[in-house]
């Protein structure tokens, strides 16, 4: 009984506003959202290229190089390698900035964010890929959960989106970001697909490219920014005072200042879609009162 209290009190520390309940919104959210697009991220059969060696007869024919009976005198067959780490590794920022509601938002970003991640990670699973579930920052009482598949995958996610609070701060402490990003970049192999839901509004100036040096060595990498309303188009007419959630910044701004922010904003996404799509990764965008269905679409589109 003690740690079921518990794990509502940690569920009341988030505000899911209208986003809630989660196991129920998230499989309206993915019927909602074409099934089989997920399997776009399996590029041509799942294979690459991995070399070559001589012909044996009964080889498949389709394999044949041709050419390379002119440069070798002998037949050589092309072999491939099938990409066997087919996960979907979801990164939800959990630290301060995410527990944010605007009066405009139906729940807070991280609520918004859990939503998203829930709903792909249903499609994934019944699509047959496995998944698993990482959060930078966040309440160390609630944990991720491993690369796994099947219903029970879904369920397990569901439940840990369910018990993170919002703690913490990439801004002050840049260990944040590598504790969370550390062990994926070792684990996700060739194949694997990694999807990344933050603000990105409190992160390190370096956090553009170390988050893009995950899209190497073969592996899908979409970085999702997720915005409160008020934090996309700053709508304040009257003087307010801002503190921020993560560091210790204290500001009075009136609407006088909406063109530098809304400027300084596009500079920020400006610099993580350039680090990402260097690199071969993909930046997409959603505010939280969009329809949560919309998010995981571009997401799905962006993973092709």
């Amino acid at each position: 009984m003690a740690k079921q209290q518990a794990a509502l009190d940690l569920r009341r520390s988030l505000d899911w506003g209208s986003l809630s309940p989660l196991r129920i919104r998230a499989r309206m959210v993915a019927e909602g959202v074409y099934a089989g697009a997920h399997r776009s991220a399996r590029k041509g059969a799942g294979i690459e290229f991995g070399g070559h060696r001589s012909y044996v007869p009964g080889d498949d024919l389709r394999h044949l190089d041709v050419r390379s009976l002119l440069r070798h005198d002998h037949l050589l067959v092309r072999q491939f390698e099938t990409e066997t780490d087919r996960a979907l590794r979801l990164v939800v920022d959990a630290t301060a900035s995410m527990s944010y509601r605007g009066d405009s938002a139906p729940g807070a970003k991280l609520a918004f964010s859990s939503l998203v991640a829930a709903a792909l990670a249903r499609i994934a699973i019944r699509s047959g890929d496995p998944v698993s579930l990482s959060f930078i920052g966040g309440s160390p009482k609630a944990r991720g959960v491993p690369v796994s598949g099947g219903r029970e995958a879904f369920e397990r996610i569901v439940d840990a989106l369910e018990a993170q609070v919002p703690e913490g701060d990439a801004f002050s402490d840049v260990a944040v970001l590598d504790r969370a990003l550390g062990s994926l970049a070792r684990a996700a192999r060739r194949g694997s697909v990694v999807v990344v839901l933050s603000d990105l509004l409190d992160l390190s100036k370096e956090a553009p490219e170390r988050v893009s040096a995950i899209a190497t060595r073969g592996r899908v990498l979409v970085v999702a920014q997720i915005l409160d309303p008020d934090e996309a188009t700053f709508p304040f007419s009257e003087t307010v005072r801002l503190r921020a959630m993560e560091g210790e910044g204290v500001v009075e701004s009136d609407e006088g200042a909406r063109e530098a922010y809304l400027a300084k904003l596009g500079e920020l996404r400006e610099s993580w879609r350039g680090a990402l799509v260097a690199k071969g990764a993909s930046f997409v965008s959603a505010t939280t009162d969009q329809d949560p269905a919309l998010a995981v679409r571009s997401i799905v589109e962006a993973i092709r």
